[in-house]
Formats: structure tokens, C-alpha cells, sequence
């Protein structure tokens, strides 16, 4: 693993000392004619998703969604990469937020620990980890993660993140990461990714969401409660190319009274809206409806009957 993340880190980072103008000069004439005309890297999911998520598109809506994508994903692509190198003056002209201070304010006036903030696949969402830039040094950011398979590219991505500062926390891991942190009594701002796929035995609760029924990960509510965390989403704007902005809007700072499952549903509906607002910028490549609900109630019959033996 060593040698292949060395070579993957080494041209990585010879490749990120372009100017984000040559980047996306590379984006458009390379890698989108390349993903998009060539491989034709995942269009039939892609192309699907669209056409299920908005039934009210014609078929010449969709393709022009589907070609914006393509062209956005290839961006992303050379703006991940280019975070090997990005200093923390350009970083911090390019990604900027607004609702930290509010974020602040209730964590210090309500003496809270925790700030949990929902977050989407959707603008440049790497990015989003040069939120601690911003941040005092008094409250920590960190990041729930799913790692990848390939060790090489996961270390490269864990890279990238913690070089704002922040702590990537491997999903399998959070609970316990946070119980330490709130055992040590330290004021932290954890982004979760809100809009991935559950295993089959992890989900626990369907919800509406771009016109599917959808299994969602429940998690961050559950362990919100436990540790009375406020709710926050981040909702982003490309601003335009190569500029994104992250408003932080709060969603509720007293989730231990609320019903199971309504803070993880409204997160979902606001998700929803920032999407169909500019839809290009969402990742469609995700196959986020692999998940089929019947087959999981009839799994949960059997596991029903099962106790009952």
C-alpha cells in the first residue's frame, strides 16, 4: 500500500500544482469528453435517477441535466485534487460560510458541546472540510467518513480532509469518538454526509426524498439525542466556478424533544429543496436507490417470526 499511495500521492500533487484556470481547461476538453462520451461512466444509473427523481422532464431535459452534471463532476474531480496543494488564502477565498457565528453563539449560550451539521453530496462537498479554518480554536471540526476500499485512495482522501485541521472519524467509529470528546469536555462541529445508502440490516426508517422512497441513516439524530447536540444543515451554493459558499442554518437546538425520526426527515426535505433548486450539482452517479423497501419488510417479517420462535 505504501508504494501505490506514494505514486498516487506523487502525481496527485504534481497535478494539483496547476492553476485551477488549467484545471479546468483539463476538465473540459479531457476528462468530460473522456467520462462522458468515451467511458460513458455510469450513465444508464445516472440518466435512470434523473428520470425517476423528476417524472416531469422531457427526455431532452434530462439528457441536458445529465450533460451538466458531467461537465460539474469533471470540475469536482480537479478541484479535489487540486486540495493537495491549495493554500489556506485560496482555500479560504473559494469555500466560504456564513451561520458560524450563530453556531458559536449557541454552543457557548446554551453550554453545549456538540454542533451535529447535516450535509449532502452536493457542490463541491470536500470542500466543506476547510470549515475549520474558519472556526475558533476553542471548537473543534471534525468529519464522519465512509472509507474506501482502495487503502491507497482512502489515505489520499483522509489526507486532503485533515489538512484544514479537522478529524475524519470512520463511520463504524463515531459513537465512540464522540462519548471521548464529550468526555473530555471539548466544544466540537461534526459534519455528517447525510445522503448515502444503508446496508440492509442498518436501516431502520424510510422516508420520501426526490420522489422515491428512501432508506436513510438515522444516526445522527440518535446520537444527537444522547449527547443533546444541536441540528444544524449546510446549505450550498456554487457560486460559480470555482467559488462555493455554505450557509449554516439551524434546524433544532432541543432534538431530545422531538418524535423518532422527524429531525432526520426535515434535514432530508431541505436537502431535497437545495437540490431541486440547481439538481446538476448533486452526485447522480451515487446509486442511492439500490435498496429496495419490500424486500426489506419481508426481511423484517422473517426476523419478527424468527424472535417468536
Amino acid at each position: 500500500m505504501s508504494i501505490s499511495y506514494a505514486i498516487t500521492y506523487g502525481l496527485g500533487y504534481a497535478f494539483s500544482l496547476l492553476p485551477l484556470r488549467v484545471l479546468y481547461v483539463i476538465s473540459d476538453v479531457l476528462l468530460y469528453p473522456l467520462c462522458y462520451y468515451v467511458i460513458g461512466y455510469r450513465k444508464k444509473l445516472i440518466k435512470k435517477n434523473l428520470h425517476d427523481s423528476f417524472p416531469e422532464k422531457t427526455d431532452a431535459e434530462v439528457n441536458r441535466l445529465m450533460k451538466q452534471f458531467f461537465h460539474f463532476f469533471c470540475d469536482y474531480i480537479v478541484e479535489t485534487i487540486k486540495l493537495l496543494s491549495m493554500s489556506k488564502k485560496q482555500m479560504m477565498r473559494r469555500m466560504t460560510f456564513s451561520g458560524l457565528d450563530d453556531v458559536v453563539r449557541t454552543l457557548h449560550e446554551q453550554n453545549k458541546l456538540f454542533c451535529f451539521f447535516y450535509l449532502g453530496h452536493y457542490g463541491n462537498w470536500e470542500w466543506i472540510a476547510s470549515l475549520a479554518y474558519w472556526a475558533p480554536e476553542d471548537i473543534k471540526c471534525a468529519q464522519i467518513y465512509h472509507p474506501l476500499k482502495n487503502k491507497a485512495f482512502d489515505k489520499l482522501f483522509l489526507d486532503m480532509r485533515n489538512h484544514f485541521g479537522g478529524k475524519s472519524i470512520p463511520m463504524k467509529e463515531t459513537l465512540r469518538e464522540i462519548i471521548t470528546m464529550r468526555r473530555n469536555n471539548q466544544k466540537t462541529i461534526v459534519g455528517f454526509i447525510s445522503d448515502q445508502a444503508p446496508k440492509m440490516e442498518n436501516i431502520h426508517h424510510w422516508t420520501p426524498f426526490l420522489n422515491h422512497d428512501t432508506p436513510v441513516f438515522v444516526g445522527t439524530e440518535k446520537i444527537g439525542k444522547q449527547v443533546d447536540a444541536t441540528v444544524w444543515i449546510g446549505e450550498m451554493k456554487r457560486v460559480k466556478r470555482g467559488y462555493y459558499h455554505c450557509h449554516i442554518k439551524l434546524v433544532d437546538d432541543n432534538v431530545k424533544g422531538k418524535p423518532d425520526y422527524e429531525i432526520t426527515d426535515h434535514c432530508t426535505r431541505l436537502l431535497e429543496e437545495m437540490i431541486k433548486q440547481e439538481p446538476q450539482f448533486w452526485l447522480w452517479s451515487h446509486n442511492r436507490w439500490k435498496r429496495d423497501k419490500n424486500e426489506w419488510l419481508r426481511l423484517q417479517e422473517e426476523l419478527k417470526n424468527k424472535r417468536k420462535e
